[in-house]
């Protein structure tokens, strides 16, 4: 008796999901969910399934497990990444440095976005997607991104106050919104369709 619950602990242990430093709830935003679908490179049905962007030679939507991506098999495999490296910092932020770059791209869940995504950098590191937002959700839960959207705005030459009221988390336009896993400072960024 004692042997099979010991079993079950380990098997738990085992298809727990990976924990991403980089986003760290993939499952609330959408980048992962459940699924009966066996992973293309691991070959085993675990539950969850990757559902955020993959580029790649292959079609390789849906089709990976989030332990590929974390232990970065999937990327090893199948070269992909999963946010351009290109789009990690840069912009509004500093650039990262390239170890960061790698960790995002080829072993952190992307997510979806109206247009190219980018991710956040802060304190010399990549800053924790924590999901999209709306103006709502912006006033009253991460008013300290304010600024940098603002400035984003008043960069595209974009009336702001008409921009700010129109950002809807369920719609266009969107808020990507990011914290510093260093200072706790939110930002982010905001796109259309």
């Amino acid at each position: 008796r004692a042997g099979g619950m010991v079993l079950a602990i380990r098997a738990a242990l085992v298809d727990a999901l990976p924990m991403f430093r980089y986003h760290p709830d993939p499952i609330a935003t959408g980048s992962v969910i459940e699924s009966p679908v066996t992973c293309r490179a691991c070959q085993r049905a675990r539950g969850y399934i990757y559902n955020g962007p993959v580029y790649s030679n292959e079609a390789l939507h849906a089709s990976l497990c989030p332990w590929c991506v974390a232990d970065g098999t999937a990327h090893e495999r199948f070269r992909v990444e999963f946010t351009d490296a290109d789009g990690i910092g840069g912009g509004l932020w500093p650039v990262a440095p390239e170890a960061v770059i790698d960790e995002v791209a080829h072993r952190t869940p992307g997510f979806d976005g109206w247009q190219q995504e980018r991710w956040a950098v802060c304190c010399n590191d990549a800053a924790a997607f924590i999901g999209v937002a709306g103006q709502e959700e912006i006033v009253t839960r991460f008013p300290d991104a304010i600024a940098d959207l603002r400035r984003e705005s008043e960069e595209l030459d974009g009336d702001w106050e008409s921009w700010f009221a129109s950002l809807d988390a369920a719609g266009s336009p969107t808020a990507y919104l990011f914290r510093c896993l260093h200072c706790g400072r939110h930002t982010g960024y905001s796109d259309c369709d």
